[in-house]
């Protein structure tokens, strides 16, 4: 997301990195490439002139900060402005004090309402409250199928009603449902249609009468660009959004929507849908966003991914081979698997900061290359990851036959293994300090970066 607005901006920030002193015309020439830019990344004209004139309310007439240079100065009023205009703040869910909570999920036809009402109902969940979903989209053909069998991948139960074509009636017993068996929120998957109508919007009306939802989550999808904007601001004037989530950002190279729907509706966008696994759903943070556009990572977030997918004991024992040296391939091999599990590794790549995050990016590595060094690594017997020395020739060949790879191939991941290896051990004698901290050794045994793209 926001790859091609991130490169044009700094581009921009980087002709005014030599600078020593910033005029009104440096300014200006600045702001007129930063306008391009937005406008490239599909933010809408009105949201752009009022993000240009306040960045120039900032930055014209005001002295440089000693410690920054004039790049760095206007970098951090463009930041300034992306948080303001993204919301400011990290906006939560609303829970009710009376239990349930009702989140009503609304939307249009094929802005995955359906998938987002289920991703929103993992996430509460594993916040420790216990979901219900309420299937009441009765017009769209296996609407609730759908919702009954992604729902069952999470292990959050679905009411719905046989032969019951009143999303209203349908929302008011799923809200007696959840009353009556202990959950403490309700999700209402809310019928869509092609296009907005009449309606449709007296029916959400109702249901929002029944149901006096807490939030009301419009979900669009980012890939319909101002569109997206257009439909949250016609919803919005219609039955009072309280949040958007927006879906399929991972496929926009724009994301001006993303931008624009704040300052157009008012309400805040609080998920993004980041992936078509029910996991790929994260809360939208406008400074991390912000940070990710203008080159300055995401590790926030990616220290998030990690608690979340990588196992403290398997973290644990690795210390511990480090130690005592005995690090080999089937480490290697659970590393990789535990990273592969925060995500697609370019994503993964995108959330590093400056030089190191785009020196990454520029690396020619993906899943692909992940997979197949993991590949190469599990043809091989239990006794050769266990020591790998043993791997004479035929034994390379035979890894290579079985993993569809090159000998030249297996023998470069022995080498990069090798080197790894050493710098594991480093790590292991590392001296104690007189306060009984460890510290890494003067010198390395090799010099870094590794090969390796993980």
């Amino acid at each position: 997301m926001f790859e091609s607005l991130s490169e044009r901006l700094n581009a921009v920030f980087k002709k005014l990195s030599s600078r020593g002193k910033l005029t009104e015309e440096d300014v200006n020439e600045a702001l007129r490439e930063v306008r391009r830019a937005l406008l490239e990344a599909d933010v809408s004209l009105q949201v752009v002139k009022e993000f240009i004139k306040d960045i120039r309310e900032r930055t014209v007439g005001e002295e440089l900060f000693k410690s920054m240079t004039p790049g760095q100065q206007v970098i951090k009023h463009v930041h300034d402005a992306l948080v303001e205009l993204m919301g400011g703040e990290t906006a939560g869910l609303k829970y009710s004090a009376k239990s349930p909570t009702v989140f009503l999920v609304c939307g249009l036809n094929g802005a995955g309402k359906t998938t987002s009402a289920v991703k929103l109902a993992n996430y509460v969940k594993s916040s420790g409250h216990q979901p219900l979903l309420a299937a009441t989209d009765v017009y769209r053909p296996a609407a609730v199928q759908q919702l009954e069998i992604l729902a069952k991948q999470i292990g959050v139960p679905v009411f719905k009603i046989e032969g019951c074509q009143d999303p209203v009636e349908l929302s008011a017993k799923a809200a007696e449902e959840a009353k009556n068996t202990g959950k403490d929120v309700l999700i209402v998957d809310t019928a869509g249609r092609l296009n907005i109508d009449s309606e449709l919007m007296e029916e959400l009306k109702k249901q929002r009468e029944a149901l006096q939802p807490e939030e009301i989550l419009l979900v669009v999808d980012a890939m319909t660009g101002q569109d997206a904007v257009n439909v949250a601001r016609d919803f919005n004037e219609a039955v009072g959004i309280t949040g958007v989530i927006m879906t399929k950002l991972d496929g926009d190279a724009r994301g001006g929507s993303a931008l624009s729907v704040r300052k157009a509706t008012g309400a805040p966008l609080k998920f993004v849908g980041v992936s078509e696994k029910i996991t790929g759903f994260e809360p939208f943070h406008p400074d991390r966003m912000a940070g990710r556009i203008l080159g300055m990572g995401d590790v926030l977030s990616l220290i998030e991914k990690a608690e979340q997918n990588i196992d403290e004991e398997k973290a644990a024992e690795l210390q511990e081979k480090i130690q005592q040296n005995k690090f080999d391939l089937n480490d290697l091999l659970d590393q990789i698997q535990q990273i592969r599990r925060l995500g697609p590794l370019q994503e993964i790549l995108k959330m590093l900061p400056g030089n190191l995050g785009n020196l990454m990016k520029e690396m020619p590595v993906g899943d692909a290359q992940v997979k197949h060094i993991e590949s190469i690594i599990m043809s091989m017997t239990k006794e050769e990851r266990r020591n790998p020395d043993i791997l004479n020739a035929s034994r390379r060949r035979r890894i290579a036959k079985g993993s569809g790879s090159e000998v030249s191939e297996v023998n470069a991941l022995m080498k990069q293994y090798g080197e790894l290896r050493k710098f594991m051990k480093g790590l292991g004698t590392m001296t104690k300090t007189k306060h009984g901290r460890r510290m890494l050794p003067n010198k390395l045994p090799f010099k870094l970066p590794f090969k390796f793209p993980f």
